[in-house]
């Protein structure tokens, strides 16, 4: 009877997705090293963020000098997204920062993207769904919770539903740290060239 026990709470902890993961960045740096090739990317199932928007924090009403995240480059598998609707939805629930959802582009003067970052995203709804009570966590740090307050002109969720993201910016020093959303050292000053 006991093993038994012991046995099912062990299958029930495996089957619980993991909250906290501890990346080494170097790895994550060779794991994805492969997209800095743009058209790499594409052959593997992202497409570009669909507005073709390069999104800095001026843009989005924070101080200019937060930087930018550039343009995001989505694999819309990973992040489980639902079909069209008022905002971007979905029942994604994907962590592995190995293979991650998002790809970060800053666009160059010369027309073309280099690749700056990676990004996870996970829908609250689904998240919570799939028996989790808070934020993921990488390397420590609490994933950002981004919903949209419909008291400001902002839209603080960028036009999805409620959902937690982590931005880890492997090709680009971020002087801010590695792990935050914006970086003052990625510009949108190309973006449409």
């Amino acid at each position: 009877m006991f093993r038994t026990s012991l046995a099912s709470a062990a299958l029930a902890l495996l089957a619980t997705p993991l909250a906290a993961e501890t990346y080494d960045l170097d790895a994550l740096r060779a794991a994805t090293e492969k997209y800095r090739d743009v058209e790499v990317a594409l052959a593997d199932g992202y497409m570009p963020d669909p507005e073709g928007h390069c999104v800095s924090a001026a843009a989005e009403g924070l101080p200019a000098e937060l930087g930018a995240m550039g343009i995001h480059y989505l694999h819309p598998a990973m992040l489980g997204l639902a079909a069209p609707g008022e905002r971007v939805d979905g029942d994604g629930t994907h962590t592995d920062f190995t293979k991650p959802a998002i790809l970060l582009y800053e666009p160059q003067a010369d027309g073309s993207l280099e690749l700056v970052g990676i990004e996870n995203l996970v829908f609250k709804k689904a998240w919570e769904e799939a028996g989790n009570d808070g934020p993921p966590q990488i390397n420590g740090r609490l994933w950002d919770a981004m919903a949209d307050d419909p008291a400001t002109d902002e839209d603080e969720a960028h036009g999805f539903m409620p959902h937690y993201d982590q931005h880890v910016w492997l090709f680009r020093e971020n002087p801010s740290g590695e792990l935050e959303p914006f970086n003052p050292n990625v510009s949108c000053d190309h973006a449409g060239h």
